[in-house]
């Protein structure tokens, strides 16, 4: 038997029906023992379209008292240092209906800050 070329083999496949292109990928399967499906992911994560991307880094956060703790009286006086907008009627309902989002779209230096006097106060609070 001749030996095919790589271009021979690929213009062969070229001409095959979608059946007859599952047919061969069955045989292939069971004469050599691998799934296609296996070679697929493993071909994607060695070309690099499947593996674990860095990740953009979150620009945009949401600050969020998770729990007001013991000292509630000194997460009030942060969250209204934090939201001069509110009075102390809104401070105080933010802080006893937790988990309550405090800041919103702040950027990561502000949400950081926020992050920091809140859980000085006595908070449990999360960055989203």
């Amino acid at each position: 038997m001749a030996k095919l070329t790589k271009n021979e083999i690929l213009q062969a496949v070229e001409e095959m029906s979608v059946l007859e292109l599952s047919d061969l990928v069955k045989a292939l399967e069971e004469k050599f023992g691998v799934s296609a499906a296996a070679m697929t992911v493993a071909t994607q994560t060695a070309n690099g379209t499947n593996a674990a991307e860095p990740q953009e880094e979150q620009t945009v956060f949401n600050v969020v008292i998770a729990n007001a703790g013991t000292n509630k009286i000194a997460v009030i006086k942060a969250i209204r240092e934090l939201v001069p907008t509110l009075g102390l009627t809104e401070a105080k309902a933010l802080a006893d209906s937790a988990p309550k989002e405090v800041l919103t779209a702040v950027n990561k230096e502000t949400a950081k800050q926020a992050q920091e006097k809140l859980k000085a106060a006595g908070a449990t609070v999360e960055l989203k």
